[in-house]
């Protein structure tokens, strides 16, 4: 799986709502692009990632 231009390799079936959980990303700071698709949060539960897929996430920081 390609997760931001980096190879890294999935053990086990989940879905995106965990794979970003265990991975530490805030779930209400973070875009994330799919295989080129961008994915509505309210889907994030409902999609399971494999190893051949490829993911894009985008963490927005607050700053001033």
């Amino acid at each position: 799986m390609k997760v931001n231009g980096k190879i890294i390799s999935i053990t086990k079936s989940q879905t995106l709502i965990d794979f970003l959980k265990d991975n530490n990303y805030e779930i209400t700071k973070v875009a994330v692009e799919l295989n080129g698709n961008i994915i509505p949060k309210s889907k994030f539960k409902d999609i399971t990632i494999q190893n051949c897929d490829s993911l894009e996430i985008v963490t927005f920081v607050g700053g001033g």
